[in-house]
């Protein structure tokens, strides 16, 4: 048997102009009847989703996120030892921890190259496209790899002389 409460039900106020409250405005007013549709939220396309995707890796890669906390220079300069002219450096040298912001941009838009000829190698073994289309994305996808690759080691050497060689 269920122990019994000593709470009384929430009908039993003594109080009459909770009673008048309770019953007065809801006797002469009525709701109004609403037709409120839902709002309906539609998926992104795949491409969508994949160039934001690839918009996210650049901005990671590129090291935007160096940029905002340092915040270095855009762009260094040096001055010519013998002409004394100051000529622009793209490149932080001997820096392994520090870039410049176009640096940090030109090689993530590298690996970027790189990412999407892997992509379009991909897409060049869908079996159901004709023979041309598939070379076609082949070829670019294999000149995005190797183009990111002999550009990225050119940035390491130029970043670090004497690395790999």
């Amino acid at each position: 048997m269920a122990p019994k409460s000593d709470s009384p039900p929430p009908d039993s106020s003594i109080d009459p102009l909770y009673h008048l409250l309770r019953l007065l405005p809801y006797s002469l007013l009525r709701p109004p009847r609403l037709r409120l549709k839902l709002p309906s939220l539609t998926l992104p396309s795949p491409m969508t989703v994949y160039c934001l995707i690839l918009l996210t890796y650049f901005l990671v890669v590129s090291g935007f996120v160096y940029d905002v906390i340092v915040e270095p220079p855009g762009i260094g300069s040096t001055q010519d030892s013998l002409s004394g002219a100051v000529k622009p450096v793209v490149f932080m040298p001997g820096r392994v921890n520090g870039q410049y912001i176009i640096e940090g941009l030109s090689s993530g838009f590298m690996f970027v190259v790189g990412g999407v000829g892997i992509v379009l190698l991909d897409l060049a073994m869908d079996r159901n496209r004709a023979r041309s289309v598939k070379v076609s994305f082949g070829a670019a996808g294999v000149a995005a790899v190797v183009v990111a690759y002999v550009m990225s080691m050119l940035f390491l050497r130029i970043k670090i002389p004497g690395y790999l060689g």
